[in-house]
């Protein structure tokens, strides 16, 4: 099971609590965890990604194993410990201005 923990205003959305956990089947990337996460939750579907290119929102973030795993390839296979469950897969709200 991987699992994956969203931001406060993800998890409102989707009615959840901090962590969802996800059975991913062949390789754990993060396409493969954000297919999973918006087919079990159709609410989220253009909120992490954009609904026509699949590209990462501006403002959303994904972290692993003290990594920031953003602007890695969405096909680039997840940390070992991320897959196996040991480790969550952080999508995190950035902030910007000043």
């Amino acid at each position: 099971m991987v699992r994956v923990i969203l931001p406060p205003h993800l998890r409102t959305l989707a009615k959840v609590g901090s962590e969802v956990e996800l059975r991913i089947q062949g390789a754990v990337t993060q396409r493969s965890v954000l297919d999973a996460l918006e087919a079990r939750y159709p609410m989220l579907c253009g909120t992490i990604r954009d609904h026509s290119t699949k590209q990462r929102r501006p403002f959303l973030r994904f972290f692993a194993c003290q990594e920031d795993l953003s602007h890695d390839s969405p096909d680039a296979p997840l940390p070992q410990a991320v897959a196996s469950g040991a480790e969550p897969l952080l999508v995190l709200g950035a902030i910007a201005g000043g």
